[in-house]
């Protein structure tokens, strides 16, 4: 054995993007030899991407991806590389990777381990590989290993574990230790979730330190299909130790990350690696720019649009498209950054300094609108116009008490009565919301632009939302995350990220604005205090408790009175089974946390129910 270097390489890929996911191959494997790296593994499936959905059912599929791995083979001159793709055998489909050394394959590993929960659904489409099961597959009348290989290169053992492989107690890694192999490579799609780059370190150092071995482990980078966010984290560790790590939730479309391993010493001395903030508020800014950028430029739009409330939904979502330019700036150059959006028509402010760049950017960029009425505040209004004219967005506001008043009035003479407050609330407040839906839609579509959604999870659970008013969207990129979570996210981004103008939104009490003026209508008079919809959402929708547990667990830590707490929980679980037909119709989201509760991922429940009416009269009946 001697020292190799060793690496692996990130790629912001998208779902049959053949041209561009092999030239984000192309360039991390010559990026490799130029660094004199031995052995690079790459993200899982990154021949094809990993969100291909039900086209993984397609035959053609994989006839495609066999050619491009043969090309990529080209590629791989003077190196080792390890490349993922579907790959179809004796009418089966497989999660594959393919090891190939100085243009020649050696081999293919199966993955034997399917992910089957939250937003995964991989034994949809493949077939997971029996363990110690070697069969051969052959390639333009060549024939090849497949199956549950190891390697041995340069005198040192070389065995894979794919993502869900390595989260499984009964691993390969087990199998691996048992035959000695002293490199384990793991080539992923781990999506993004608050808090798991921790789990997903201590994964690695610790399958480094078990299995005593090298243990490297590549993602796959940015927005890749629309939903799933991939953080593109390369982590290399070596006997319990960590010993590199990449800057994760970059805006470049591949990162390479390699160490210098000395296979006959036990122990070495590395540099400690560098570290990178990881908190909560730092990871949903990070993340969800990064995905509004990717999913800008791979929708092919040419903007932004949003309805400014002045209220904290809009305002954080505007928030996020700022940071959006910024971060990619800074880290691209204005340039590269222009290119990389595929916008033609943006142009750079000669003459001024980065920041005036990147408001000239996002005032191209992002387009925002206060569509006001009688019963909208002036503060509110404010709360909008600082906000936009703070950033650079360019700025829009008008009134649509015209609109609402021409619809109300046909209605009236419909119903040959007057529409009151007393008898038709719901009615007279969508209305309001609706009537701003055509209008902005309108103004996206003239630019060409993407309208932002601006629904959070916390509505979404309780459908506090008007189908077709403020649900109304391409996409709705904070309704992973609770409210609650948005009011205290934009007082930290107000003290940590420069936005000043945010101090009018964070002194405002979050409503709706539906209402007269006169009625002081809030969120939470509406429907119960945010954080409690939090904690009860927690157990109902993520742990999947009945009323009655929800009501014993919550009672215990006194979040609220007993009579109280019984009240809320009931009306959280009549809103939330009543409201399923509206989860069903939102804009797609970004998947954030742990969990969430859009039925096409995380969270599927019937449109149609009883609506826990058996439950909810037990909750009634407790002392």
């Amino acid at each position: 054995m001697s020292t190799l270097r060793i690496a692996g390489a990130t790629l912001n890929q998208t779902p049959l993007a053949w041209e561009n996911n092999l030239i984000n191959i192309r360039a991390a494997v010559d990026d490799a030899i130029s660094s004199d790296v031995d052995i690079l593994c790459l993200p899982e499936l990154c021949i094809t991407g990993y969100g291909c959905e039900d086209m993984f059912l397609s035959d053609w599929i994989y006839t495609k991806a066999m050619e491009c791995l043969l090309e990529a083979t080209s590629y791989c001159k003077n190196i080792t590389v390890a490349i993922g793709l579907p790959v179809k055998h004796r009418g089966l489909f497989y999660n594959t990777t393919c090891l190939i050394q100085d243009e020649q394959i050696l081999g293919f590993y199966i993955k034997q381990n399917m992910a089957n929960d939250g937003v995964h659904y991989e034994p949809r489409w493949f077939t997971p590989w029996r363990p110690g099961i070697i069969d051969e597959i052959t390639i333009e009348g060549k024939s090849f290993r497949f199956g549950d290989l190891t390697f041995e290169l340069s005198g040192i053992k070389i065995g894979f574990e794919i993502c869900e492989d390595a989260w499984r107690e009964e691993r390969p890694a087990c199998r691996l230790f048992e035959q000695k192999v002293n490199l384990i490579l793991n080539p992923s799609a781990s999506h993004f979730a608050f808090e798991k780059t921790r789990l997903r370190e201590k994964l690695v150092i610790d399958s480094s330190k078990n299995f005593h071995c090298t243990y490297v482990y590549a993602n796959l980078l940015g927005n890749e299909a629309g939903r799933m966010i991939y953080d593109g984290e390369i982590l290399i560790a070596r006997h319990g130790k960590l010993i590199k790590r990449n800057e994760w939730l970059s805006y470049k479309s591949m990162q390479l990350q390699f160490a210098d391993v000395d296979f006959n010493k036990e122990e070495e001395t590395y540099p400690k690696p560098d570290e990178w903030p990881r908190d909560k508020n730092t990871e949903f800014v990070k993340a969800s720019s990064l995905a509004l950028f990717d999913y800008l430029r791979k929708s092919h739009s040419k903007g932004f649009v949003l309805s400014l409330s002045g209220g904290a939904d809009s305002s954080s979502i505007a928030v996020l498209v700022s940071e959006m330019v910024r971060r990619g700036v800074e880290e691209l150059g204005a340039e590269k950054f222009i290119k990389k959006t595929g916008i033609s028509t943006l142009q750079i402010a000669n003459g001024k300094d980065q920041q005036a760049i990147i408001k000239h950017l996002t005032s191209q960029i992002l387009t925002c609108a206060y569509q006001g009425t009688v019963n909208s505040s002036e503060a509110t209004f404010q709360s909008a116009k600082e906000l936009a004219e703070s950033i650079g967005a360019t700025f829009h506001s008008w009134l649509i008490d015209e609109e609402v008043n021409s619809y109300t009035q046909k209605i009236e003479k419909a119903l040959k009565r007057p529409l009151t407050w007393e008898a038709d609330d719901i009615a007279l407040q969508n209305i309001q919301a609706r009537s701003r839906s055509p209008i902005i839609w309108m103004l996206a579509n003239i630019e060409s632009a993407l309208l932002l959604t601006t629904s959070n999870r916390s509505e979404a659970d309780v459908g506090y939302a008007t189908m077709d008013g403020d649900t109304s969207g391409s996409i709705a990129p904070i309704a992973a995350v609770d409210k609650h979570f948005i009011i205290t996210w934009l007082r930290w981004a107000e003290r940590n990220l420069g936005y000043e103008a945010l101090n009018y939104v964070n002194n405002l009490q979050p409503s709706a604005e539906l209402r007269p003026l006169s009625q002081e209508q809030t969120d939470e008079a509406d429907l119960m205090p945010y954080p409690v919809i939090v904690e009860i959402e927690k157990l109902a929708i993520r742990d999947r408790k009945s009323p009655t547990e929800v009501f014993h667990a919550l009672n215990a830590v006194k979040l609220e009175s007993s009579k109280l707490l019984k009240v809320h929980i009931a009306k959280f679980f009549r809103l939330w089974s009543r409201n399923q037909w509206k989860r069903e119709r939102t804009a797609p989201a970004f998947h954030l946390d742990d969990f969430n509760v859009d039925p096409r991922t995380w969270c599927r429940f019937p449109i149609l129910s009883s609506g826990f009416s058996a439950e909810l009269k037990e909750l009634e009946g407790l002392g």
